[in-house]
């Protein structure tokens, strides 16, 4: 004799949306290290540029949690004070790079014909270098600083957010909003301002948080070839390559921008991730 079971029913526990607490928690991070980047002249314990040989090359104490260099500068002062230089210039790099790529985008794809092959091509012949030489033989030409070294990199980067805001032109252009918006009389300053860019800024938004790491990095790598920041201008990457010599001896020195590095990129990573994740509907509820 079958005796027929009553299925039963499982209530499960409802989750909270761990998505939303990496996004709030990496997101205030993010947050934290901008401001406390721009406020970096209140918080430095010390005077950044202050010389004092009779402490030079000290060891991490009381007085000076990070040691001393050798030129007996305080190396958490310089750290924090190297921060707005590292943090904001990528910031302005990747801003640049996003805002003037996306606008050659759709504007190639807009335009079409003759203006589009001679950009797009231009395009394609900037991403055939490998990105990061081409950078070094570009900021070597203009010479070292700061703004020649944001220069090389921006122009080795744009091609990629072009590509990417002209295909995300193109794929929305026969939608039917945009048919009706053109059949409404929406001209193309309006078209592209209410209805091409609201829909293509998803992807141009994760695209560039995931930059922000590998842009601070290259950043920090030209500094330490000596084609960024010059001494004494605190700046992380030109830290360790004016101290790497003092590494057997000294550790402390150099390790500590390269943490600061290294800090700094793994939280703009994870909340590049975590924002693509979140713009991914596969995701959303």
């Amino acid at each position: 004799m079958n005796i027929k079971k009553e299925p039963t029913i499982r209530l499960q526990k409802i989750q909270p949306n761990r998505l939303n607490q990496k996004l709030y928690l990496f997101g205030v991070l993010a947050l934290l290290l901008i401001i406390c980047s721009f406020f970096s002249d209140q918080l430095t314990p010390y005077d950044p540029y202050l010389q004092d040989l009779s402490l030079a090359k000290a060891p991490p104490s009381s007085e000076h949690l990070l040691g001393t260099d050798r030129y007996g500068r305080d190396m958490l002062s310089r750290i924090i004070a190297g921060s707005k230089t590292s943090i904001f210039s990528t910031l302005l790099l990747v801003g640049f790079i996003a805002t003037f790529g996306s606008l050659v985008g759709i504007i190639c794809a807009r335009v079409g014909k003759t203006f589009d092959t001679v950009l797009m091509r231009t395009a394609d012949m900037f991403l055939a270098f490998p990105g990061l030489v081409f950078a070094l033989a570009v900021a070597a030409v203009l010479g070292g600083g700061v703004h020649n070294a944001i220069f090389a990199l921006a122009a080795i980067s744009w091609p990629k957010y072009a590509r990417l805001a002209r295909s995300q032109t193109l794929a929305i252009e026969s939608a039917p909003f945009i048919q009706a918006a053109k059949m409404a009389g929406s001209g193309p300053i309006k078209l592209i301002r209410k209805h091409i860019l609201p829909n293509i800024t998803g992807p141009i938004l994760v695209t560039a948080m995931l930059d922000i790491g590998t842009m601070m990095m290259e950043l920090a790598g030209l500094s330490f070839l000596g084609l960024g920041a010059k001494p004494p201008i605190p700046e992380w990457g030109s830290m360790m390559s004016d101290t790497r010599n003092l590494l057997p001896t000294q550790p402390w020195v150099t390790l500590a921008p390269g943490f600061a590095i290294f800090i700094s990129v793994m939280i703009f990573n994870l909340l590049g991730d975590t924002v693509r994740d979140y713009l991914d509907p596969k995701n959303r509820r």
